[in-house]
């Protein structure tokens, strides 16, 4: 499933097609970042983004292991995706940047544990 993904102010316009779980796969972490970011992220490809504009708008932001690669639009502020920690080779989406859906659509929301994050452990 695609859907075109757009920042606040317009800047970021992309096509993502979503892991084969679409929407079903959004979720909320409670790591350090994510709960403060808080919108959650649906799974995609780590191809499965197509920037249509502003690619070079986008900001990253990292801590920790390095491995998260959060982006973000320079001008707005908004947060797009993210490279997971989890799983280096997938995108985390903001499911609330994607057009046309609405936070009631997706109903309770899960939450993974990214507190205690295996990739923490010695």
């Amino acid at each position: 499933m695609t859907y075109r993904l757009t920042c606040h102010c317009g800047a970021i316009e992309a096509d993502v097609t979503l892991a084969e779980e679409g929407l079903d796969s959004a979720r909320r972490c409670d790591c350090s970042f994510c709960r403060r970011r808080g919108s959650p992220a649906v799974s995609a490809p780590l191809d499965g983004m197509t920037f249509l504009k502003g690619k070079d708008n986008l900001t990253r932001y990292t801590f920790g292991t390095h491995t998260a690669q959060h982006h973000f639009c320079k001008t707005c502020g908004i947060y797009i995706y993210h490279r997971r920690r989890s799983n280096p080779n997938e995108l985390g989406v903001n499911v609330f940047a994607l057009e046309g859906v609405m936070p009631p659509d997706l109903g309770e929301i899960g939450w993974v544990d990214g507190v205690n994050h295996p990739s923490d452990r010695e």
